[in-house]
């Protein structure tokens, strides 16, 4: 039984990144928490706020982007951090090596209804010269990663996390330890399921409608076989399927405002999650261009995605292949 530290350490990770690591799942525990008491903590319910998206915040979405900040900028090795939940980007050690950008609480209008719910995070290095509290220190592209994951708080909290040496999970035990429970996860290169949001499909480009539709005729149409359809909406858990029994995942570019490349966002979700996808042996892409890839503008930009099964990937992309000059194509670019 190999607990996370010593798996890490086992793997030859620079002890300050291990000390990272430990910090975030510090506050992940903390979050595990206050969700396993639910109503009974009074967590539950929305706020009268409204994030930088123009989202209502949830009671847990204030509390789990507080506890992060909290344990984070304790730590003297952390230079910065960049929430999804702030506007700005906020200021750590002068001196600390790393930035991390996270999502608190990805899928929070699960929370009521007590669907898995989850952490995403991201660990960058500080580039010489850059001023941790200013947007342009936390542009850099997604291969510049030094470590993604996410904590999916579920039935157990899995922690899912790469140092840029495969992915391995590690599941929250009694004892408050998060101990090595799969190594080396590897996303099969086929499938037969999808997940996306079926009551968008009038917004999708036609390429995405083509493919869908494709999907749908099953055996009978030119795919040839059956496919079943998921749909949890949070990108945490629809992850974690892929990760575990692989998979296709995709949240495309839409009409309802042409001038965003997509809803999910590159820094904070996009970026980690093409991280442990790739690192699992699959493909991450805006339907045009890899992910980690992107060179990103802003803090907050949006982007395509669709994730998976390598094969499956790779086939939803040659029905965009011929529409490199579409909308869609430019914005995520």
């Amino acid at each position: 039984m190999l607990l996370l530290s010593q798996f890490l350490k086992q793997q030859e990770t620079e002890d300050k990144l291990v000390d990272l690591i430990g910090t975030l799942m510090l506050a992940c525990k903390e979050v595990a928490i206050q969700l396993r008491e639910g109503e009974l903590a009074g967590v539950l319910g929305s706020t009268d706020n409204t994030n930088v998206q123009g989202e209502t915040q949830k009671k847990m979405d204030v509390i789990a982007n507080d506890l992060l900040k909290k344990f984070l900028l304790d730590n003297a090795l952390v230079a910065g951090i960049a929430s999804e939940e702030e506007d700005h980007p906020v200021g750590g050690n002068p001196n600390g090596k790393y930035l991390v950008i996270f999502d608190p609480l990805d899928g929070s209008s699960n929370i009521d209804i007590n669907v898995s719910v989850g952490t995403i995070f991201s660990v960058l290095e500080i580039e010489e010269g850059m001023d941790p509290t200013k947007d342009e220190a936390y542009l850099q592209c997604g291969r510049k990663q030094v470590a993604a994951g996410y904590v999916l708080y579920g039935q157990s909290s899995i922690l899912s996390l790469s140092t840029g040496h495969g992915v391995n999970f590690f599941t929250l035990a009694h004892t408050g330890d998060f101990i090595l429970t799969r190594q080396q996860v590897t996303i099969p290169k086929e499938t037969n399921e999808f997940a996306i949001n079926m009551s968008n499909h009038r917004f999708w480009e036609d390429e995405m409608r083509n493919y869908i539709g494709d999907l749908l005729q099953g055996e009978e149409g030119a795919r040839g076989k059956n496919f079943n359809m998921r749909w949890i909406a949070s990108m945490v858990a629809e992850v974690h399927r892929v990760l575990t029994r692989g998979g296709i995942f995709a949240y495309p570019w839409d009409s309802r405002d042409s001038s965003k490349p997509g809803k999910l966002r590159l820094m904070y979700e996009g970026n980690p999650m093409s991280m442990l996808i790739e690192q699992a042996g699959g493909v991450s892409s805006t339907c045009y261009k890899n992910i980690l890839d992107l060179e990103p503008k802003h803090i907050h930009q949006r982007c395509s995605v669709a994730l998976g099964s390598s094969k499956e990937v790779e086939t939803l992309l040659t029905y965009h292949s011929e529409s490199s000059d579409g909308r869609a194509a430019k914005l995520n670019t």
